[in-house]
């Protein structure tokens, strides 16, 4: 890997954001590494050009199945931005070789990548030392998740109980083996099919679908991600 290059942080200095939640890690959420990057940005006088999301991906998940952190890469050239800013370093990957395929990436784009919280930031052998065993234990942590998961799902299947995330517009039957229609889900849809056929845009349906006040599952209004995920799939 070419040697990290130094970015002097000041007014000057653009940065691009990136933001991944994956469906069995939400510790760090979408708007808790939103206010992480705006914080930074604040306190080291740079500016924050744009964000972007890869909402319910895995951080082993091949750079093609990313488009969220391919735009971010992308946006760096475009803006001539000297940093790809995240929250934490396993936000960026939870696997050692994609982490590198990424660092190298960001670098043959004139930039460098950064942590909100600092742990791995620097140029010096000791902060790409640390940056490679953050990678390390974050692929290892992975490993340890996939197996609880794998463990719990075993588990419901030998009580034959259903496994696998439950559609939005539907809601686990009272023999927790079957799905049945969610009424008041299914309208939202409803509301959202309405919305993007009169020439809404994703972002416009949930700024409109907030105000009225419906919100997902989570309590939080619903991503643009989250409307393209639900109106794209196939009637079940």
């Amino acid at each position: 890997m070419s040697p990290r290059r130094k970015v002097a942080l000041g007014a000057s200095t653009l940065v691009i954001g990136y933001i991944r939640v994956s469906t069995d890690d939400q510790h760090l959420g979408p708007e808790a590494q939103r206010a992480a990057l705006e914080r930074w940005c604040d306190t080291n006088r740079a500016q924050l050009v744009e964000i972007h999301e890869d909402l319910g991906i895995s951080g082993a998940a091949s750079l093609d199945k990313r488009p969220g952190l391919l735009a971010a890469i992308d946006a760096l050239t475009e803006h001539g931005a000297g940093v790809l800013l995240v929250a934490k370093r396993d936000r960026m990957a939870r696997d050692t070789m994609t982490a590198a395929m990424i660092e190298r990436l960001v670098e043959r784009n004139g930039a460098q990548i950064l942590s909100s919280d600092g742990a791995g930031n620097g140029d010096g052998p000791e902060a790409t030392l640390m940056r490679q065993m953050m990678d390390a234990f974050a692929q290892y942590e992975r490993a340890i998740i996939r197996g609880r998961t794998k463990a719990a799902l075993a588990a419901k299947k030998a009580r034959g109980e259903r496994t696998g995330n439950v559609p939005y517009g539907f809601q686990l039957a009272a023999d927790k083996k079957h799905i049945e229609p969610n009424v008041d889900e299914l309208a939202v849809i409803d509301q959202m099919r309405i919305l993007r056929e009169s020439g809404n845009s994703l972002r416009q349906i949930s700024a409109l679908l907030a105000e009225v006040g419906e919100v997902a599952r989570n309590g939080k209004p619903f991503t643009a991600q989250q409307i393209s995920l639900i109106l794209d799939r196939k009637p079940a």
